[in-house]
């Protein structure tokens, strides 16, 4: 797909917001605000509270301090609502360009009950204000996980003060400030505190549930492991805070960033939401703190000294000189009067361009969408229209379409239409891409077929005849039918390509019927796009059974797809899990629901051993589930022109001789993967691989996807969430046990996931090829000679509620 956006408009954007600790020009007026855009700042923090409110707290805790240690009586000091003293802000004109920053004294993690009470009060007070003025963000500082020897032991109360504190306004949101590591000096081994307050279970089921707090990641120079990194991503990051000692200088005066910082920025700047940049303490800005470097700007007024120019007389070279001198006294040492400002503008002018997969799905990253149900709905024609937009899916078919047309032309085997043309069929035809494409690969292969394209949505159906008539030059046989029922193609004096059939079934009407008795001969080269996300998930098998059974040449009949199989891997998605918990409430359905989602703010758990410590993505592991292969059946009794259902049902490996039920198309899978680093499980990620013909294969999977159909973009992933998410260790094992489930009349699947403890060898997971058997079960990665303790089990997950209809 060509793109139509100009390079600029790839370009991610960045919100540079100048923060300084102890800010001296308060209030922070509109042109306090126009003259840090000037300097090319985007917004600016602003203290919530004075130190006057400081000091009015600290003698309130002080004198409750003293009324106990008199022996009195005293109640829990309760801190009195702001005074005009207490804070700076109002309702103004420059709210809108500023991030409040609460009080960096209190500690809601403070295992003395006074002093997270008053911590409480302080930051309700704060966040009340700053809703009230209109504060659309607000930083509040992190937790203390060290007390002495205790370690996170105010998790659980902290969690709790702030879904408190999201209660006060549905209209701040509050960013947790944290570090990416508490101790940047430690070993890499040790420096992952932060991250527990996001793994731990007492915060998943204090505040998790229902998360909607975001973070303020404080970027260090020196960086944790690649698999914390990759931790981070996957959490709601609103800011990327950056010290002065982030930055490194260069010989020439300018400053610069690290390789690993760099690149680590840009991946946090491509989420779909990219973070604000937060610079701190990086300098003032130059029009405040020296009024002689003030950068002019329009205000709609002329200048008192623009007035009074033609009086004034021009400057003598002493006078510029010692004005010139003045302003490098007041400058820092390097270049340009806001280095790291300069230096993150020329980091975003350096950002490497979004991929076509980017551009197309920006709007859809990790935005959930519940899976179509093609065989019960008719699609709309701007849902078809989304679909033909990926030119690679259908490039792909045309090359397996053109190499089978060939390769039997070139074993001079001859069609199964009455003439000797080779038979193709395009089922779910939609409005008719594949038939496109199919007439065009004829046309290269240079081999005369007969095309039939089936399709049971009646909308659709319309667009088809049009296109035959306007652009296939009426050489396509159209069939109005659901596929399922569908009597194959036939030969008759009565009936020409140009004249749409419509079958008689319980889901279409029967009209231009051929009047004398068809001759049905077979399809030679069956072709389908009814792949869903997880493959089969749009019951492809359900709909090709019939086809391949009953219609398929028997001898040398193609499938296009020829095979397909599914593949799971367990993930970190928190922003996933808040989403759907917000769901709950109106609909029961949401955490069973398998939702089709571009997955972005992920993290893979389970990954290579030997992964490298770089900022790239580790390795995921990800682990067949099941496949699906369609191919011609095999006749015992030769006699019969098509085989005997029962004969069919024993080879299909089913367990009930009823062909109605679909007991055969049944599957189930039984995975275990290992789990190096400790975090949370949130869910499971599906992805498929098909092989459309001989080695044109399509892929969703993140290890071979760029390798067989590189920046195709008509599939995204499949999660299947978990009700509440699972904590796991170091060095643990998680199983998941997957089924794909059927009564006859829907399908649907059900899945449950298991955490161990083990002191795994994750060389020793079996990772054979899938096997099937007769009750159609896969078993792989068990561990050999183990003993595992359990730790914990999710709730069995189940989509009947929402099951695709058959």
């Amino acid at each position: 797909m060509e793109a139509t956006s100009s390079p600029a408009e790839n370009l991610p954007v960045y919100c540079v917001i100048q923060h300084e600790s102890k800010r001296q020009q308060l209030p922070i007026t509109l042109e306090t605000v126009r003259q840090a855009q000037d300097c090319k700042y985007d917004m600016l923090t602003t203290p919530i509270t004075t130190p006057s409110f400081h000091h009015r707290v600290r003698t309130l805790l002080s004198a409750h301090f003293l009324d106990l240690n008199l022996g009195h009586d005293a109640t829990t000091p309760t801190v009195s609502s702001l005074s005009a003293t207490d804070t700076s802000i109002t309702p103004s004109e420059a709210v809108s360009q500023l991030v409040g920053v609460a009080s960096t004294w209190v500690d809601l993690s403070s295992p003395d009950p006074i002093i997270h009470n008053i911590s409480r009060q302080v930051l309700e007070l704060e966040i009340s204000y700053a809703s009230f003025c209109g504060l659309a963000n607000v930083v509040v500082p992190g937790p203390k996980l060290q007390y002495g020897c205790s370690h996170g032991e105010g998790v659980v109360q902290y969690a709790y003060a702030i879904q408190e504190l999201l209660a006060l306004s549905n209209y701040t949101q509050i960013s947790i400030h944290l570090p990416m590591m508490y101790h940047p000096d430690q070993d890499r081994e040790d420096v992952e505190d932060s991250l527990s307050l996001f793994m731990r279970p007492e915060y998943v089921e204090a505040g998790g549930k229902s998360r909607q707090d975001c973070l303020a990641l404080s970027i260090p120079r020196h960086h944790p492991a690649i698999h914390a990194q990759s931790r981070w991503h996957s959490e709601p990051l609103r800011l990327l805070s950056l010290t002065a000692q982030t930055f490194l200088p260069k010989p020439d005066g300018d400053l610069h960033l690290t390789r690993t910082t760099q690149a680590l920025i840009h991946q946090y700047m491509r989420l779909r939401t990219p973070p604000w940049i937060l610079l701190c303490d990086v300098g003032p800005i130059p029009a405040l703190s020296n009024p002689e470097a003030t950068v002019p700007h329009a205000n709609g007024f002329i200048s008192a000294n623009v007035s009074n120019d033609a009086e004034s007389h021009s400057p003598t070279p002493a006078e510029v000189t010692q004005k010139d001198h003045h302003i490098s006294r007041t400058s820092t040492k390097y270049k340009g009067p806001t280095p790291h400002l300069s230096c993150i503008r020329k980091l975003q002018q350096k950002s490497p361009m979004k991929s076509i997969i980017e551009q197309f799905g920006a709007w859809y990253q990790d935005y959930l969408q519940g899976p179509l149900q093609p065989l019960s709905d008719n699609l709309e024609s701007m849902t078809y229209e989304v679909f033909e937009k990926d030119p690679v899916k259908y490039d792909l078919y045309e090359s397996a379409i053109r190499r089978a047309l060939s390769g039997w032309a070139s074993e001079k085997r001859s069609g199964s239409s009455p003439s000797g043309n080779i038979v193709v069929a395009v089922v779910g035809a939609g409005r008719g891409p594949l038939v496109t494409r199919a007439l065009r690969a004829s046309k290269d292969a240079g081999t005369k077929i007969e095309l039939w394209a089936v399709e049971k949505n009646p909308n659709a159906f319309v667009f088809l005849q049009r296109h035959n008539e306007l652009s296939w030059s009426s050489q396509v046989h159209l069939v109005q039918s659901d596929m399922r029922s569908w009597d194959g193609p036939f030969s008759s004096t009565s009936t020409q390509a140009s004249q749409p059939y419509h079958s008689h079934h319980p889901h279409a009407k029967s009209h231009h019927q051929p009047s004398s008795t068809p001759r049905h001969h077979k399809v030679d080269i069956l072709i389908s796009e009814l792949l869903g996300s997880f493959a089969d998930n749009e019951l492809s098998p359900e709909c090709l059974d019939h086809l391949t059974t009953h219609h398929l040449n028997r001898t040398d009949g193609i499938s296009i797809p020829a095979s397909y199989t599914s593949y799971l891997t367990p993930i970190a998605a928190p922003k996933l899990h808040a989403d759907i918990a917000s769901r709950t409430p109106n609909d029961p359905t949401a955490p069973n629901t398998p939702y089709v989602v571009m997955l972005h703010a992920i993290d893979f758990l389970s990954t290579s051993p030997n992964e490298i410590d770089t900022v790239a993505r580790r390795e995921p592991i990800i682990k067949e589930a099941w496949s699906f292969t369609h191919r011609p059946p095999i006749s015992i009794n030769k006699d019969d022109d098509i085989p005997s259902a029962n004969l069919w049902m024993k080879l299909r490996g089913a367990t009930t001789k009823n062909h109605n039920d679909n007991k055969h198309n049944t599957r189930s899978t039984r995975l275990t993967f290992p789990i190096p680093h400790r975090g949370c499980v949130h869910g499971l990620a599906g992805y498929f691989e098909a092989v459309l013909y001989d080695n044109i294969h399509l892929s969703t999977n993140p290890k071979t996807m760029e390798l067989k159909s590189p920046d195709m973009m008509s599939w995204f992933p499949i999660y299947f969430p978990l009700k509440t998410p699972l904590y796991m260790p170091d060095n643990s094992l998680l199983t998941a046990t997957f089924r794909r489930c059927t009564d006859g009349r829907k399908v649907w699947y059900e899945w449950m996931v298991e955490t161990y403890l083990d002191g795994y060898d994750a060389a020793s997971c079996d990772d054979n090829r899938n096997r099937e058997s007769g009750d159609r079960s896969v078993v792989k990665g068990e561990m050999k000679n183990k003993k595992r303790v359990r730790l914990g089990v999710s709730e069995v997950g189940s989509s009947r509620g929402s099951a695709c209809v058959m």
